[in-house]
């Protein structure tokens, strides 16, 4: 801190006093308005907190809290590190997670999508980590093409390296004008929103869901797995690779996750956190135990219980949101689904109709939220039987006693978290 000009830290310093406020009267985990308070006092604040430390970026539609609390817990294995662990993911998030670990020589923070570009240029962050690409929130955030296109815009010219998903259309193609890129073949099971060439528009050919990251060999996953009919655009040659429950690196070293979240997302979220590890100089050997070691992030994944239920709580705000949290709920138990649509849900609820909910059929459904009507329609059109509650609490007492899965988007998330002390 010593390093910081002195309106710097006073800002900082004013903007953690807020923070404690903040938590201690129980009106947030003070991961904004610390911020918010920074940056009103010193607009460059957030620019002078990341001067002299190594950063990476992590940006994606689905799966940035997940991965970039994955990477923060493998470079805890080189020394302290700044994050943004409860998703406030904007610039006043960022100040907040670097002010808090003034002398943490590094730095992971996740970035909402339309402010990568903002946030790179400030930070002169050394590392960006993109994942993937598709439809969110479209009625505040605009269409993906326009994002892919900024970030590509973002990464010309910078001395940054990408750690991108080459398996993704949209972000292959917005990593390509990095400086340096090492690609990873992660995966991509949503490919709704990836039919065309963000290049010039042409059909791509894809290979039949599921094929990649689920078995498949070293020589066929180093093979172009999509490409353009009509000009040069193709998957890049990857540098790791995600072979079903292992990871293979650039010298083909074979690395079995074994990790403690579910379902077939985090294992590819594990892939790019082990390459953005290896960024950093840190090799699978050291930064696995670490990875391994992450059992909940930000609230996902945790099991809380009442009255004789208890509750795995899953995360999915979108359509390829959904379909990853369907990939682990287990099918022989009850799911209580709770969706709204404020401001950070996106007020738009058209995308239910883009979610298979057909794959709910069997299983008992309860359906809440401030939208469960809208749900409701849906799951009855897809022909999903469901009970129709008005509170959480309802939906909760609807169920057997016994192991339950809870699937909510992010205003529903919250508030269910918050009923359960904001449980991580």
């Amino acid at each position: 801190m010593s390093q910081l000009p002195l309106r710097a830290q006073l800002a900082t310093a004013l903007g953690r006093t807020a923070a404690t406020l903040s938590r201690a009267t129980g009106r947030g985990d003070g991961s904004v308005i610390g911020g918010r308070i920074g940056l009103m006092l010193d607009p460059d604040l957030l620019r002078k907190l990341a001067a002299h430390r190594k950063l990476a970026l992590v940006s994606a539609t689905n799966g940035k809290t997940t991965t970039t609390r994955l990477i923060a817990a493998a470079l805890q294995e080189l020394g302290e590190v700044a994050t943004n662990a409860f998703g406030a993911n904007m610039p006043a998030g960022h100040v907040t997670a670097l002010a808090s670990a003034k002398n943490a020589p590094y730095g992971v923070l996740e970035v909402d999508e339309k402010y990568l570009p903002e946030v790179l240029d400030t930070t002169g962050a050394q590392v960006v980590c993109l994942m993937n690409l598709s439809r969110d929130q479209m009625d505040r955030a605009a269409e993906i093409w326009l994002l892919a296109q900024k970030w590509r815009r973002a990464l010309s010219g910078k001395p940054a390296h990408a750690i991108a998903n080459c398996d993704d259309p949209l972000v292959a193609w917005a990593a390509s004008t990095a400086a340096r890129v090492t690609w990873v073949a992660a995966g991509q099971r949503w490919r709704e929103d990836s039919w065309c060439c963000p290049e010039c528009g042409g059909p791509l050919d894809r290979p039949e869901p599921g094929t990649i990251g689920q078995g498949i060999g070293v020589s066929s996953a180093a093979g172009a797995m999509w490409a353009c009919r009509e000009c040069t655009f193709h998957r890049p040659e990857p540098n790791w690779v995600l072979d079903g429950e292992e990871v293979i690196d650039p010298r083909g070293t074979r690395w079995r996750l074994d990790l403690q979240l579910p379902g077939q997302a985090n294992r590819s979220n594990a892939a790019m956190a082990l390459a953005v590890a290896a960024a950093f100089g840190l090799e699978p050997a050291r930064a696995l135990p670490r990875l391994r070691t992450v059992t909940s992030v930000a609230g996902r994944y945790t099991t809380v219980e009442r009255d004789g239920r208890v509750l795995r709580l899953l995360l999915a705000k979108n359509p390829a949101g959904w379909l990853e949290a369907f990939d682990v709920t287990d099918p022989a138990l009850p799911v209580i689904l709770s969706v709204n649509a404020q401001v950070p849900d996106g007020r738009d609820t058209s995308w239910l109709w883009d979610v298979d909910y057909g794959v709910l059929k069997g299983r008992p459904v309860v359906v809440t939220g401030e939208r469960r009507l809208d749900l409701a329609l849906r799951l009855h059109v897809a022909g999903v039987p469901f009970q129709l509650c008005d509170s959480f609490g309802e939906a909760v007492s609807a169920v057997p006693a016994g192991r339950v899965d809870v699937i909510a988007n992010y205003t529903a998330f919250q508030q269910i978290r918050a009923e359960f002390g904001r449980a991580v």
